[in-house]
């Protein structure tokens, strides 16, 4: 069995997320919004996130992964679940969990960008700069942490812990 480290509460979590809704509403004003949540991960941040939005938007789902049932990105992306409808013109907030690598996120923008939306911009709940092997640029950065393991708040440990309402660090005991 292991311990769960706390490594940002609920109530830091909940304030970081309103400030991004409330940046995001005074970039956007005006736009025909469309905030992509890539699943599964990022699943509680965008519903979080939709809410803290002050402004008429949709929501359309990307599922990839690059996981697997381990904690190592594997490096290879597969594509799980695709948009639905067109992007063309729009306003696309792609809404992430988390960025290490980059490898995953820097398919996916570009896979996007095909598609000719009016603008693309990345919001990311998390970025892990030591894991880094292609920068990416992250338009709305909740926050920056050191190279752990993250659970918690829609991210997994073998599609486990995602109902942890705050982000924490399985430690052995």
């Amino acid at each position: 069995m292991s311990r769960i480290r706390t490594l940002i509460d609920e109530a830091t979590i909940a304030s970081k997320v309103k400030e991004l809704g409330k940046r995001i509403t005074e970039a956007h004003r005006g736009h025909e919004l469309v905030l992509v949540p890539v699943l599964k991960g990022s699943f509680v941040f965008a519903a979080d996130l939709a809410r803290a939005i002050d402004l008429p938007l949709s929501i359309e789902f990307f599922a990839c992964r690059s996981y697997g049932d381990g904690t190592e990105s594997s490096g290879v992306v597969q594509i799980t679940y695709d948009l639905t409808k067109p992007i063309e013109g729009k306003h696309v907030i792609v809404v992430e969990d988390i960025v290490d690598t980059g490898l995953t996120m820097t398919y996916l923008m570009e896979n996007l960008a095909t598609r000719k939306p009016g603008s693309l911009e990345l919001c990311a709940l998390l970025h892990k700069p030591a894991r880094t092997k292609v920068p990416v640029t992250i338009d709305h950065l909740g926050f920056t942490i050191e190279d752990v393991f993250v659970i918690g708040y829609g991210l997994d440990y073998g599609e486990k812990y995602r109902n942890l309402p705050y982000l924490g660090v399985l430690e052995p005991e």
